[in-house]
């Protein structure tokens, strides 16, 4: 019996990268999980597959994350699924970057919506099923505390806006139960940030310990919060970046 058993879990961008690594932490700890996908369809079926291979129950679910009827259709669609939701996590995102006087109105609002209007639409439509000890866990990024080179504006104050959604859902929750965290990814080798880039050699220059994170680092913290011992934690900020912020 794993600590998750008995739990289901929504990953939100869940196909690639940090949320895969997260889907297949909190299932191999027991949890049924679902996750969303934007259009790596094949990647996603694969995540399934292994959590079912594994003998877990999985499910994948297209979603776009600017769309408000399609996110709370996913938490619906989770419950009736899966019969549940006791573990909500916000993963999905992008990275848009470049001089701040090219950025344009359309990266704004998708950012916006993608990173800070979704998690609020997700939590609000979750934790209407949620009983005492679910938990609700936003990925935000160390670059919502320290920003140490151009380029990054609006990734940072997109990111920055998890962490007040997270104090406020702590408040509002409490009195439930139920937790809401938030998890600060450093730089982290995915497909979006891979670690043999050559410009990767920049982004190890400002950690303490000279390297990126893996995926699995991330899940670990999440696994953490999302269990039994992550019960006491509530409103926080945990920042898993190799000490780039330190």
């Amino acid at each position: 019996m794993g600590q998750l058993t008995g739990k289901v879990a929504l990953v939100t961008g869940g196909s690639r990268g940090i949320g895969a690594a997260i889907a297949r932490e909190l299932a191999g700890a027991g949890a049924d999980v679902a996750i969303t996908y934007a259009t790596a369809k094949d990647h996603a079926q694969s995540v399934v597959e292994a959590i079912e291979a594994a003998g877990g129950r999985a499910l994948a679910v297209q979603a776009e994350a600017t769309d408000a009827d399609a996110l709370r259709a996913v938490v619906e669609g989770t419950v009736s699924a899966l019969s549940r939701i006791d573990i909500l996590v916000n993963n999905a995102g992008i990275a848009v970057y470049g001089p701040l006087e090219e950025v344009t109105l359309e990266e704004v609002d998708r950012t916006l919506a993608i990173h800070a209007r979704a998690s609020f639409l997700l939590a609000q439509a979750a934790v209407r099923h949620m009983t005492e000890g679910g938990r609700i866990i936003n990925i935000g990024s160390s670059l919502a505390e320290r920003v140490p080179y151009p380029g990054w504006t609006l990734y940072a104050m997109s990111k920055s806006a998890l962490i007040g959604l997270t104090k406020g859902l702590a408040r509002d929750l409490g009195p439930l139960g139920i937790t809401a965290n938030l998890v600060h990814p450093g730089s982290t080798d995915t497909d979006m940030n891979p670690a043999a880039a050559p410009e990767a050699d920049e982004e190890r220059r400002y950690t303490a310990l000279n390297r990126y994170c893996a995926p699995a680092d991330i899940a670990a913290t999440v696994l953490h919060l999302a269990g039994p011992t992550g019960r006491n934690i509530t409103g926080a900020a945990i920042t898993v970046d190799a000490g780039t912020t330190a």
